[in-house]
């Protein structure tokens, strides 16, 4: 990296603005499918983005030659790009100061240290694996461990040429899952550790492990699978709604996280990933939902997975309230976006890797936790079901209607879990599901959630999101099961 900034800080762009990213990510996924280990999975991906404003146009260009050569190169032709969009851009970028940052962000260390022991690692998910198969019905089952290493830096041409440090961030990922899918009677059920989507990755080191369940996870997933087999549907109609952290990242991903987008809101996204519901005259006075509802962007905690301490345009990481005692204040845009909008926005200006450019993206967006235990919210229930764990999702392209699925439902009778169910589902409209919000659970009901999956971007980018929430609780929602 230090090599890189003095090469960066020896050429002589003749710009008005000039930055570099540089990117660089190990991975290793660990996996074993019915008691056989898969082959390991490596990755090494290395490069970097130049970025350049010039008399008002905006240009990038990437490059994985990290030579003196190949960042003259991405120079030229960001300044190229530049120059081809001045005068033709929605927004005349002269008018945008970009910071020029410096500082030092690291993942938390494992503690107690821990290394990263293939062997060992290896024979827990094998461990996991075998305690899964408890069952003929059981059809499909695994178990997974994958981590990723990622350095970045972030420097302006200005602060290179003065011996600034700029900004050097690594990153820590840590990601188990276990899915069990059994099969009787017709019918099939999967029961997983955080969803198919891996939903307890976190930033640290291998204490994630303890932290996710992971031991242990086999046989009780695989329990849980077999007794959705067996379970009656969800019944259908009007009632009460507890969503537990599991399915509450998928709920408050979909809608509040994308419909906040700025650059979604500002239609930049409408041919590829949908536009929102949510327009810019909102802010400040449009209640999302009720007023226990609080939302945070909160990129500073420290073992959630999207938390860093610059975005990749430079600017700094704070939390911000995005929606507070059912308002709405802010959206998720980054400082593009905010000076084109003439809205506060957050630092959430992200890209995957070095060969995309930075757009509007989640980060940590949690809800912040109310006062009512677990025990307290099922209580307050005369009729409805606990749901836990997405299996499925749709909504449409404002962001706005909905319909999602959860691998497992309790029924809530008297204030008591009683049946277990399965095929949950229900369906909203994100303009008025919020307002029906009417229980937040308290600390205890909290848990750190998030997802290596999330898409958006042309060409399409692969995103780390993070999602902290507690149980929350809706009032007469439209619920049905798998036969409705």
């Amino acid at each position: 990296m230090q090599a890189l900034k003095t090469t960066f800080a020896r050429l002589q762009p003749a710009v008005d603005f000039c930055a570099l990213r540089v990117v660089e990510s190990r991975g290793e996924t660990l996996s074993v499918r019915q008691d056989v280990q898969e082959p390991l999975a490596r990755t090494l991906d290395r490069g970097a983005m130049v970025t350049v404003i010039h008399k008002g146009g905006y240009g990038y260009a990437a490059t994985s030659q990290l030579t003196d050569s190949g960042l003259r190169a991405a120079i030229a032709e960001a300044t190229r790009w530049a120059e081809i969009s001045r005068n033709r851009s929605v927004f005349d970028y002269s008018q945008l100061a970009l910071p020029q940052p410096s500082g030092h962000y690291a993942s938390p260390p494992t503690v107690p240290p821990r290394p990263w022991a293939r062997k060992e690692l290896l024979e827990l998910l094998q461990a996991e694996s075998r305690a899964a198969k408890l069952d003929d019905r059981i059809v499909d089952w695994g178990a997974t461990i994958a981590l990723l290493e990622t350095r970045q830096l972030y420097i302006t041409h200005a602060a290179a040429v003065q011996g600034d440090a700029g900004v050097e961030q690594e990153f820590r990922f840590v990601m188990p899952g276990v899915s069990v899918t059994a099969f009787g009677n017709g019918d099939t059920q999967t029961r997983s550790l955080g969803g198919q989507y891996n939903g307890y990755c976190r930033q640290g080191g291998l204490e994630i492990l303890d932290a996710a369940g992971l031991v242990g996870a086999g046989q009780r997933v695989a329990e849980e699978a077999l007794e959705l087999l067996a379970a009656p549907n969800c019944p259908t109609g009007k009632m009460d709604l507890l969503l537990l952290p599991e399915q509450m990242l998928l709920q408050l991903h979909e809608s509040i996280g994308h419909p906040l987008e700025l650059d979604r809101i500002l239609g930049d996204e409408r041919n590829y990933a949908g536009t929102s519901f949510v327009t810019p005259d909102m802010f400040g006075s449009y209640r999302y939902g009720s007023e226990l509802l609080n939302v945070a962007y909160d990129p500073t905690i420290a073992n959630e997975f999207a938390s860093f301490g610059w975005d990749d345009d430079g600017s700094a990481a704070t939390k911000q309230l995005l929606i507070q005692d059912g308002i709405l204040q802010r959206p998720l845009g980054g400082a593009i976006s905010q000076a084109r909008a003439g809205l506060p926005g957050v630092a959430n200006a992200r890209a995957c890797s070095w060969n995309r450019a930075p757009i509007d993206r989640m980060a940590n967006l949690n809800i912040e936790p109310g006062d009512a235990s677990l025990a307290a919210l099922i209580a307050s229930v005369d009729r409805g079901v606990l749901m836990d764990t997405n299996v499925s999702w749709s909504i449409d392209d404002s962001r706005n209607k909905f319909q999602f699925g959860c691998e497992r439902g309790v029924l809530i009778e008297g204030g008591k879990l009683t049946t277990v169910v399965k095929n949950p589902n229900y369906r909203g409209i994100s303009a008025t599901f919020w307002r029906s919000l009417r229980g937040v659970g308290d600390a205890s009901t909290v848990n750190t959630m998030g997802t290596p999956f999330c898409g958006k971007g042309e060409p399409n980018q692969v995103i780390r999101v993070g999602h902290a929430s507690p149980a929350c609780l809706f009032g007469d929602i439209d619920v049905f099961g798998g036969e409705s």
